[in-house]
């Protein structure tokens, strides 16, 4: 799983008809500090997450395997809405106070 913010969405009313349905953010990778890094990666969306939100996604055939993904051609997914994350004992996020 990979730590990333939500910086977007991709609208597409074309797509394989397996793909309807699904929501697609548009997510950009960041550090332990919460710092972007890395590329640009568009996800399907598996739990409602929203624009500015930090998540956890899954990319391969981990991607296939949340409830909303399965058997469907999804390469990435994000799985989780991020609350907080410590490192050493430090708090290094929390959701509502670093937004």
């Amino acid at each position: 799983m990979i730590l990333a913010k939500v910086v977007g969405t991709v609208v597409s009313t074309q797509k394989e008809m397996s793909m309807e349905g699904l929501k697609f953010l548009v997510l950009q990778q960041i550090d332990l500090e919460g710092n972007n890094k890395g590329g640009f990666v568009v996800a399907a969306d598996a739990v409602d997450a929203g624009i500015g939100e930090i998540v956890l996604y899954a990319s391969g055939s981990s991607a296939r395997q949340t409830v909303k993904t399965d058997k469907r051609p999804c390469d990435v997914v994000v799985m989780a809405i991020v609350d907080n994350w410590e490192i050493n004992g430090e708090i290094k996020y929390k959701k509502g106070v670093n937004d």
